[in-house]
């Protein structure tokens, strides 16, 4: 029986929500790296483009698309029922209500620019990634997802830091954290490299499955068609 839905499948893609809805709600907070600023979002974010990186890898990346509005999906439930949990009125004896609206308050914001900036980074990512393994045959695994996740995530960047925190910051730290962001981000791509590998070739071997999204495969590119996952 050829099952449409896999353990290994589901896993990376539970993983890959949990993980962009933690980030987006860690973005709200700058933090200092040395001579450099980032999001604390900077913790887990990067796993999501590792994860998409295995998914095209392993799937093609009409899966891939799936996730990636999924993940879309799991963060708009998220955000919209942390908006709720403010709407409603605070018990006298909690004294917590202005924290949270600091933290909190500034989501709906966030989540635009999330949405702009995550589709579209991701999308980038996922399409560079299957486009190379098509060029390279396959080949130069290592190359293929540094080089996409530099593409997926300057393109995050440079759309997210401006929604997100135009006229918020001064222009000069958006611009810091929009190239601080892509570099450092790939950088860690770099470093979890070795794992990496290991996940895919662990995920083929158990899956027995390899795509290809050539033209025998008959890929769909277009970002919007989320109906289309075989």
């Amino acid at each position: 029986m050829n099952k449409k839905f896999t353990v290994p499948f589901l896993l990376l893609a539970v993983l890959f929500c949990i993980f962009l809805v933690v980030a987006n709600l860690l973005e709200v907070k700058v933090v200092k790296l040395g001579p450099l600023s980032a999001t604390a979002g900077l913790v887990v974010f990067p796993l999501s483009y590792i994860i998409n990186d295995c998914i095209v890898e392993v799937y093609g990346f009409q899966r891939a698309r799936f996730v990636i509005w999924l993940g879309f999906l799991m963060n708009l439930v998220v955000v919209l029922l942390v908006q709720l949990a403010l709407i409603l009125p605070p018990d006298p004896v909690w004294t917590g209500q202005q924290a949270m609206e600091a933290v909190y308050g500034s989501t709906p914001r966030i989540l635009l620019a999330s949405f702009v900036a995550f589709v579209c980074g991701s999308m980038v990512n996922a399409y560079v990634m299957s486009r190379m393994k098509v060029m390279s045959r396959g080949r130069h695994f290592s190359a293929r997802a540094i080089l996409s996740t530099l593409f997926g995530e300057s393109v995050d960047s440079v759309i997210f830091f401006p929604i997100a925190f135009g006229g918020v910051l001064p222009w000069t730290t958006v611009l810091t954290l929009i190239w601080s962001q892509a570099v450092i981000k790939t950088a860690y791509e770099v470093v979890v490299l070795p794992v990496t590998l290991k996940v895919v070739a662990y995920i083929k071997r158990r899956e027995q499955i390899d795509t290809y999204d050539d033209a025998a495969s008959g890929v769909d590119y277009r970002w919007w068609r989320v109906d289309k996952i075989d």
